[in-house]
């Protein structure tokens, strides 16, 4: 394949507007050029990943960043899949492909193609990232509640200069067999951070470069029915014993070995290929 400058948007009107006050607030911290890393956490349908990649692409376009970086969790919603046939696009397509639907919104088939081919928009999976550094990147990372601490605080210390980062994840919604998510941690940790800065100014302490937005049900803009869905879901919630803090996670998964890498296969006692 050759390389092609031809890419054009189908239609500047495939842009999506803020149809909410969080949403609102969204768009403003994702287009605010010191906030380097936007944490989106919230229910499906609220516009997190969505939202992400139209600044994303907007952003492209404009030419504040050279390329979008795209990476999610190696987890299935049922079990655990080891290595599939095929290129690394291809292996990794199950998962991001609800981002490549965004993007087919605005671009053809052809043309993320040739971005592809041409390195302007990178599949990234988190086990290949170790000791990589993404400079001039807009990086989107989805569906972050899968991750473990350890792939958070690896994927986290991958921004290099003239980059930004959008991690985007639901905290009651997790495929992971532990609860132990890199997303709570990190939320947590950040949460208690701000709070001691703010002690320590006086209340003057302004955070600069880190943002958090929180979507709630009401924010959601798919289909009613998903609401109706949720509450279904949340009945006899409350009688759930679920873990509420960081030190509650730790105890509840006390002895299970956290791995920093989703899909890297070792062999089994039957010569079968499998994620550790």
């Amino acid at each position: 394949m050759k390389k092609d400058n031809s890419i054009e948007l189908k239609s500047l009107s495939n842009f999506y507007k803020a149809k909410n006050a969080n949403q609102e607030k969204y768009f403003k911290y994702l287009n605010d050029v010191n906030n380097k890393v936007i944490f989106a956490i919230g229910p499906a349908g609220t516009g997190k990943t969505a939202l992400a990649c139209n600044v994303a692409i907007s952003d492209l376009k404009n030419g504040k960043f050279k390329r979008i970086v795209i990476t999610r969790p190696v987890v299935s919603v049922e079990e655990e899949i080891g290595f599939l046939p095929g290129s690394l696009n291809k292996k990794m397509d199950p998962w991001v492909r609800p981002i490549i639907d965004i993007f087919l919104e605005f671009y053809s088939q052809k043309d993320i193609d040739t971005m592809f081919y041409n390195n302007i928009i990178e599949i990234s999976p988190l086990g290949f990232m170790r000791g990589r550094t993404f400079k001039n990147s807009f990086i989107i990372a989805d569906e972050m509640q899968n991750s473990s601490p350890n792939q958070m605080m690896m994927l986290t210390t991958r921004i290099g200069s003239g980059s930004k980062m959008v991690i985007t994840g639901d905290l009651k919604q997790t495929d992971k067999v532990t609860t132990n998510s890199g997303l709570f941690d990190i939320i947590n940790k950040y949460r208690i951070y701000d709070k001691e800065q703010s002690i320590k100014y006086n209340n003057t302490y302004i955070n600069h470069g880190i943002k958090v937005i929180e979507f709630e049900k009401s924010d959601i803009e798919r289909d009613p029915i998903i609401s109706k869905l949720l509450d279904i879901y949340e009945i006899g919630k409350a009688n759930v014993d679920e873990p509420k803090t960081l030190v509650d996670i730790k105890e509840k998964d006390k002895g299970l070995i956290d791995n920093d890498c989703a899909i890297i296969p070792k062999k089994n006692m039957k010569n079968n290929w499998e994620l550790i």
